[in-house]
């Protein structure tokens, strides 16, 4: 009897115990934080030791056109970094959000200096007969655009080394289309970092002609036609307008530079934000948005303008941080819900929504999809930025389907 009673009182106890305490759900800011650096670590804890290339899970396309593999490993190290190096510039905290964004500046440091050492397994393919290297050594020189206390604290070696190899990219011609920013970009970080030596004839030739290939709505051709995809995201806006400010900074620095194309940076924002309302647009009430056009493997890299404006210049008229946040948020949770994102040792796998290496173009290989870490520059934002810290809102297509009011959309054209 004794031990039926006893029996009795416990699951009575329990029964009126406190209940346990819930784990809090994450905030958006914790979520962004937790795929940056699922993301980042393999790449730069590897780089830091010079063993990058030796650990790496290279995948190329199935259809790969044949240049040097080794070009991955500019694409992987220079499109990471131009993604996040804006967060990687915050001051340190004792958060477990600063112990990550310490972490990964200690060993992007280091990885700065690898990639230029002759002397390192992880030096880059900064030559040879490919113009490749021009692409992703401009994301190197862009990294370095949104994060000059990064380059500051490299020492004098490898920052000569560094302006060594931006100017063996002046061999290379570019292709007649978008690959004129990245000739254009490389230029204008040298004009920052050692303005004497900046070929100016660039930005006036880079600048007129891509100002010219202005559509209208937010739209630049990639060259003389509109192709339908996301180099306006991927390339064409956020470098375009980083070489105009870059210039239009430093233009006390060497007094031979000219203007740029007769246009200001202001208005290749606006351009910019006219692009992001279109964008925003296309990310549907569930939180997915359209896959088509070339490299749709780049993946969250279709929204880096979107982000860059969060990041610098706000948002554009008829969106709001909470809701463009909240977006942005339901198509990560979204895409890297999906099995497959990744390689075994967690590396980025080809693919859109998990692994699907017949999206990829001849030229794609799982280096080039590190382009997604540019959707990561609010991260930039400090944490208690309106953009990181208003209510979650409903984008422009959830309040549509609904039955909501959403703004009237019309032409917009932003010529001159």
């Amino acid at each position: 009897m004794k031990k039926i009673l006893l029996a009795v009182m416990l699951l009575c106890s329990a029964a009126f115990a406190a209940p346990k305490a819930k784990t809090p759900a994450k905030t958006d800011r914790e979520k962004w934080v937790d795929l940056c650096y699922a993301i980042s670590a393999p790449v730069l804890e590897n780089m830091s030791k010079g063993e990058l290339q030796k650990n790496m899970e290279l995948e190329l396309s199935p259809d790969w056109d044949g240049r040097d593999p080794k070009v991955s490993y500019m694409e992987c190290f220079g499109r990471l970094m131009a993604g996040i190096t804006p967060w990687l510039s915050l001051p340190d905290d004792n958060t477990a959000e600063g112990a990550k964004r310490k972490q990964l500046r200690e060993w992007a440091l280091a990885s700065y200096k690898h990639a230029v050492d002759p002397d390192s397994p992880d030096y880059l393919l900064w030559d040879g007969p490919h113009p490749q290297p021009l692409v992703d050594a401009s994301y190197v020189a862009e990294s370095f655009l949104r994060a000059p206390n990064l380059w500051q604290q490299l020492d004098t070696l490898t920052q000569r080394r560094y302006l060594d190899c931006f100017k063996k990219m002046r061999l290379h011609r570019p292709a007649y289309n978008n690959w004129l920013l990245f000739r254009g970009l490389i230029e204008a970080f040298i004009l920052m970092a050692e303005p004497e030596s900046a070929d100016n004839f660039i930005f006036t030739t880079v600048g007129a002609k891509i100002n010219e290939w202005y559509l209208g709505d937010g739209m630049y051709g990639d060259g003389p036609e509109l192709a339908l995809d996301n180099y306006n995201s991927f390339v064409i806006h956020p470098m375009y307008i980083e070489m105009l400010e870059t210039v239009e900074n430093n233009r006390s620095l060497n007094p031979r530079t000219r203007w740029v194309g007769n246009i200001k940076s202001e208005l290749a924002v606006k351009r910019m934000q006219r692009y992001n309302q279109f964008i925003e647009r296309l990310i549907s009430p569930e939180g997915t948005y359209p896959a088509f056009g070339r490299s749709v493997v780049y993946r969250l890299g279709a929204f880096q303008t979107l982000a860059m404006a969060a990041w610098k210049y706000g948002m554009p008229e008829g969106l709001t941080n909470g809701s463009v946040r909240a977006a942005l948020t339901a198509v990560m949770d979204n895409m890297f819900a999906v099995p497959g994102n990744f390689t075994p040792g967690g590396y980025l796998a080809l693919g859109f929504a998990g692994h699907q290496p017949e999206l990829s173009n001849s030229y794609t290989n799982n280096g080039s999809l590190y382009i997604t870490s540019t959707v990561f520059l609010p991260l930039g934002l400090p944490a208690d930025h309106p953009f990181w810290t208003d209510p979650a809102g409903e984008w422009t297509q959830k309040r549509a389907w609904k039955g909501g009011r959403i703004p009237i959309d019309g032409h917009v054209s932003l010529k001159k």
